[in-house]
Parts: C-alpha cells; structure tokens; sequence
C-alpha cells in the first residue's frame, strides 16, 4: 500500500525555525551598540540623542501645560501637583538641565517653550475640560514615546517605555474623577 501525503503539507520554514532566527537577531542587534550610543557620529547626533533630546522637549512642554492648568485652575493644584512633578522629572531622565532648577507650579501662567509645541496655549474655561486636555496630551505623548522605543537602542528604548507607562497612568488618574471635577 503506497504511502500518501497528510492532506495539508506545511509551505516555508517551521514555527520554531523562524523563532529562532528572529530570537538570534535580536541578540545580535542588541549587542552591537556602537557609536548609535555614544551621542555624536560625524558630528551629528546620533538617533538616540535626538530621542531623548524631543523626549526632554516634550516632558518639559507637558510642564508648562500643567502649570497653565494650575494657574487657570487653582483649585486642580493639589491634585495636578504629583503628576507635574512626575513630567519634571521625566524631563530630568531624558538629561534636561532645564528642568532641574524648574521651581513648582507658581499661580502665574507659564510661557510655553520649544517642547509645547503640541500643546495648546489657551486652558479650558471648566476644570472638567481641562482635566480631559491634560489626559489626551498625556495619551498622545505616550502613544509616541512608545512607538519611538521601537528605532532607539536598548536603554533609551527602556526609559521611553517606563515613561510612557507613566503617562498612561496619569492619563488613567486625570480621567478617573471626572465627576468630581
């Protein structure tokens, strides 16, 4: 009795094949740092110095939002305060010396900088709207921190998605007691 092939015969390269070869390049990837993190290559900086340069803007943008919030909201400041600080912080991760003598929250308007680009200048008239604003710039930036983890090498990549998990979190928090507000 001749012996007749399964009905279905697998095209192309095994599961476990495939896993291996994209595990061995990851490997590989990872440990070949170069000079992607030295900072300068040709005296231009590196991808990674750019990332965490617009990572620093961005944080310190996202600073000037809250304190807008604060000075048009006086009554947010109690509640806005950690997270502020948290963005400062942030700012302070990614190497913006800026932002280390940043003094808090004061009840004037901050001027917005280079890194509130995308941030609006003008605060809602309730604190419910402003509190939404301050959750959607707090979920977009954490959008595009974690899709620019994906292009920067290792540690950076790390720092970008603690970051972003963070921002996501005061997303959560700024829309948790919208009722309240």
């Amino acid at each position: 009795m001749p012996y007749s092939l399964p009905p279905r015969m697998p095209s192309g390269p095994r599961r476990r094949t495939l896993l291996a070869s994209a595990a061995g390049t990851a490997l590989l990837t990872g440990c070949s740092g170069g000079a992607e993190g030295s900072g300068t290559t040709g005296g231009s900086p590196s991808a990674a110095a750019r990332a965490r340069a617009r990572a620093a803007r961005d944080s310190d943008g996202l600073v000037a939002r809250y304190d807008a919030v604060i000075a048009a909201h006086p009554g947010l400041a109690e509640r806005l305060r950690p997270l502020r600080d948290a963005a400062v912080r942030h700012a302070e991760a990614f190497g913006d010396v800026a932002s280390t003598s940043r003094a808090p929250a004061s009840p004037t308007p901050a001027a917005t900088g280079p890194g509130s680009r995308n941030v609006s200048s003008t605060v809602p008239d309730t604190e419910r709207a402003a509190l939404a604003e301050l959750a959607a710039d707090e979920r977009a930036l954490a959008d595009r921190r974690a899709e620019a983890l994906l292009g920067v090498p290792g540690e950076l990549a790390r720092l970008l998605a603690s970051v972003a998990a963070a921002g996501a979190a005061h997303a959560y928090l700024l829309t948790k007691g919208e009722g309240k507000a």
